[in-house]
C-alpha cells in the first residue's frame, strides 16, 4: 500500500509540473502558450517592430467604445507585412502615434469581422467607425504601394486629440 501511495504521489506531482511548465510558456503578447503560435510569429516574438501587439478582447473594446485609434492588421508571414512594418513603425514612433498591431495570422476570424481584404492594412477609428484606411505595403523600388510620405500623411490627416 506505501508503494501506491508513493507512485500516486509521483504522478501527481509530474502532472503538476507539466501543468506549471504549460503556464509558463504562455507569450505575454499573445496570451497563449508559444507552442500555439504560427511559426511565422514565434520567430517575431522578439523583434522590436512587433511589440505593440493588440489582442482581439482589447481591439472590440476600444473601437466600441469609440476612441479614436490607429491599427495596424498585419500578419506574420506575410511578405509585404515584413516590408512595411520596419518602416512604418518608426513613423508612428516619430509622430508620438501609439499603433495596436492585430496578427491576423493569430486571429483569422478577424480578417471578415473588420472587413479585412489584404495586409498589411492601416486604419484610423473614430466614434467606433472606420473613418479612412491604407490597404497594401510599402512601395519597393518605385513599385505599387504606399511612400514613406504617404503613411505620415495619413497620420497627419487622422492623428488623435
Amino acid at each position: 500500500m506505501k508503494k501506491m501511495s508513493i507512485y500516486l504521489i509521483i504522478v501527481v506531482a509530474l502532472f503538476g509540473l507539466i501543468f506549471i511548465l504549460n503556464q509558463s510558456d504562455k507569450n505575454a503578447l499573445y496570451g497563449k502558450p508559444s507552442s500555439q503560435l504560427n511559426p511565422a510569429t514565434k520567430a517575431q516574438l522578439k523583434d522590436p517592430n512587433y511589440q505593440n501587439i493588440i489582442l482581439p478582447a482589447e481591439l472590440n473594446s476600444r473601437v466600441q467604445s469609440g476612441e479614436e485609434m490607429f491599427v495596424y492588421f498585419f500578419a506574420s508571414d506575410c511578405s509585404h507585412c515584413k516590408n512595411t512594418t520596419p518602416v512604418l513603425m518608426p513613423i508612428a514612433q516619430d509622430l508620438g502615434i501609439d499603433l495596436p498591431q492585430f496578427n491576423l495570422r493569430e486571429f483569422q476570424e478577424y480578417f471578415g469581422k473588420y472587413e479585412i481584404e489584404y495586409t498589411p492594412t492601416l486604419v484610423y477609428y473614430k466614434d467606433g467607425k472606420q473613418v479612412e484606411r491604407l490597404e497594401g505595403g510599402i512601395s519597393l523600388d518605385g513599385g505599387p504601394g504606399y511612400t514613406k510620405e504617404d503613411y505620415i500623411d495619413f497620420f497627419n490627416r487622422n492623428k488623435e486629440g
